[in-house]
């Protein structure tokens, strides 16, 4: 199960060791993970401005720098979600130059995890897989099982039991079989090591790996691109297993290489969940090590409390002088909230740790305030509407009549009708 591309292969990051293109995630020699490696030149004719602004509106446009089996014809349109001012966010913490990076509108099921499947799958099904799968906290499960559905795959997908109600329908829904295990997301994962060994599937975040994070790359390219081809100062990006923060990184370094932009420092800002926050811990302590946790957080979709690209993120975090922050599930739950009452985006609770740790960074003076700052929003708020549960009150039913909606507004919120009296006054009106 093999194939062969000039442009690209695998690689140990330790030892160098090549390995072509196969189904593997680490070295067989000193156990180290494997990343695709890309030969620059192979494509530096064939990845310009110009070929790219040509492209489909999709992560598509950036083909030759995905690693794609010759002869794949991708029809799906995943990606190049918007990238949006947050000026009512930016007034609310104190930035004058924030913007928003919308993945909770990804196509086709509201997640950036739709990029590395897509990629993940395109290779799957090269190497001859008939079944593929995952193990997940959520939104890759999403992902997995819409995606090989519309591929004619088979797809087995092995969640924690605990995983949101929401999350667990949106994968069961597109005929996956799930099978919930009794443990939290790093107990699924170790099983998932073992099925694909034993039952020879394709499972994307294990065997497949190295193809699914480079899907994540696409993130980046589009925030380059979609800023006219300019790297923001800073980018906070939520962290889970940690190879989110790192691809964004390789991204930009791929478009300075290839001199699509203009070099320059960019420092990046992880986010955590305080209940599953090894990543930031690390960061904090100084560590280039991770020190595993037990996962106890609403923040599901980033409870991975062993991540395996742990320790590379909070290497990479440091010497590009960012930092890693982490909050507690009550800012979780206000920072989903915030988000939304200022720029109209609902995002679930991934979307809440980014946001609520973004405002405390600035708070804290660690970004400046005219900076050109990117928050990663990952994921949609409709997966996770069981953390806002009990946070709204129904009100009453109003009869259709003037009368009766006038009294319940003076009730229940006076200041509209003060401002609309208001308003009558200045006109020269009487109510």
């Amino acid at each position: 199960m093999e194939y062969s591309c000039r442009a690209y292969e695998l690689r140990c990051n330790e030892c160098g060791k090549r390995f072509g293109n196969r189904p593997q995630s680490a070295c067989d020699e000193c156990l180290a993970p494997l990343e695709v490696k890309f030969d620059l030149d192979a494509v530096r004719g064939r990845f310009t401005r110009e070929t790219v602004s040509a492209g489909p509106a999709s992560i598509w446009r950036y083909k030759e720098l995905l690693p794609i089996p010759e002869g794949f014809q991708p029809d799906l349109p995943v990606g190049f979600t918007p990238l949006t001012r947050a000026k009512n966010l930016g007034k609310r913490i104190g930035a004058t130059n924030l913007y928003v990076k919308n993945d909770a509108v990804c196509f086709p099921t509201l997640s950036f995890k739709d990029r590395v499947v897509s990629v993940a799958l395109a290779n799957a099904q090269a190497f001859g897989f008939t079944t593929v799968g995952c193990s997940s906290t959520g939104n890759l499960a999403n992902s997995v099982a819409a995606q090989s559905a519309r591929l004619g795959l088979k797809a087995c997908i092995l969640v924690p039991a605990d995983l949101e109600p929401a999350k667990i329908l949106n994968t069961q829904v597109y005929g996956a079989h799930l099978v919930r295990i009794d443990g939290n997301y790093d107990h699924v994962n170790r099983l998932c090591t073992l099925i694909a060994d034993e039952y020879g599937w394709g499972l994307v975040n294990v065997n497949l790996r190295p193809y699914y994070a480079e899907g994540s790359k696409t993130y980046g390219y589009e925030i380059a691109e979609q800023l006219g081809w300019k790297l923001p100062d800073n980018v906070v990006v939520p962290m889970a297993g940690g190879s989110l923060i790192r691809k964004i990184r390789k991204a930009f370094n791929e478009l300075i290489a290839l001199g699509l932009v203009e070099d320059k420092p960019v420092r990046f800002f992880g986010a955590q969940a305080t209940g599953c926050s090894p990543i930031s811990h690390a960061v904090k302590q100084g560590w280039d090590y991770i020190e595993p946790q037990r996962p106890n957080t609403i923040a599901r979709s980033l409870a991975i409390g062993n991540p395996a690209d742990g320790p590379a993120a909070a290497k990479m975090i440091a010497q590009n002088g960012g930092y890693a922050e982490d909050v507690s599930d009550v800012e979780v739950v206000s920072g989903i909230q915030e988000l939304a009452e200022t720029e109209g985006i609902f995002t679930e609770t991934a979307g809440g740790v980014t946001t609520a740790v973004t405002a405390r960074l600035y708070s804290h003076g660690r970004i400046g305030a005219d900076e050109t700052t990117v928050i990663c929003i990952t994921g949609n708020g409709l997966k996770t509407t069981d953390a806002l549960e009990g946070r709204f009150r129904q009100q009453r039913a109003v009869k259709p009549r003037l009368s009766e909606f006038d009294d319940y507004i003076r009730e229940t919120d006076p200041a509209l009708v003060g401002g609309l009296e208001q308003e009558l006054e200045l006109a020269g009106g009487a109510r």
